[in-house]
């Protein structure tokens, strides 16, 4: 199945900037900070690059993506359902345990957790790296030149603001499915 998701992505025109594991082996035990995301279109585009690395992604979806057709569908490409309205869903305690409890797996977040404009990422992919003790991996998919990939990796500093711009800086001239959708846009 991860083939032929593959295939129809590059079919679409998009091409993928990523490296082979043995040059970038954080990809197997890292939280994946994707952005901009403002369109549905990018989980189908981010997950095809997840897949052609080779990655075994856990990819957090808002619970309102799944139903009766699409529910094993997406629990078979790695996705994990998250109820975005329940404060005590623990969703960063139950990332670290994954992360602590399997060594080769990579937690997928959209650090905007929405598809709306905002002015700040939210911090628990943030929250999730530190106390798991891995890094995060920026990945991008940028619509206008039909390119996807894997930017940087950062080693939280503790300094979430200091990071924060970091992760801007290597975003901001990302061009998003839906521009207007992305706040950080330069």
């Amino acid at each position: 199945m991860r083939k032929i998701w593959i295939g129809l992505v590059k079919l679409c025109g998009w091409r993928f900037d990523v490296p082979s594991l043995d040059e970038r082996p954080e990809l197997l035990h890292c939280v994946l900070a994707v952005a901009p995301h403002t369109s549905a279109r990018d989980y189908f585009v981010g997950t095809a690059v997840l897949f052609s690395v080779g990655a075994n992604p856990r990819i957090f979806v808002k619970k309102e993506f799944f139903n009766f057709f699409t529910r094993p569908i997406l629990k078979a490409l790695g996705v994990v359902e998250v109820d975005r309205g329940n404060r005590h869903n623990d969703l960063v305690g139950s990332a670290v345990r994954l992360l602590k409890k399997e060594e080769n797996v990579c937690i997928v977040v959209t650090p905007e957790a929405t598809r709306k404009a905002v002015k700040r990422f939210k911090r628990g992919f943030y929250e999730i790296a530190t106390q798991a003790g891995v890094p995060i991996v920026l990945g991008y998919m940028d619509f206008k030149k039909k390119v996807a990939g894997y930017g940087p990796t950062i080693i939280p500093s503790g300094d979430y603001d200091a990071d924060f711009q970091k992760m801007i800086e290597f975003f901001g001239p990302i061009n998003a499915a839906n521009p207007e959708g992305w706040y950080f846009k330069k």
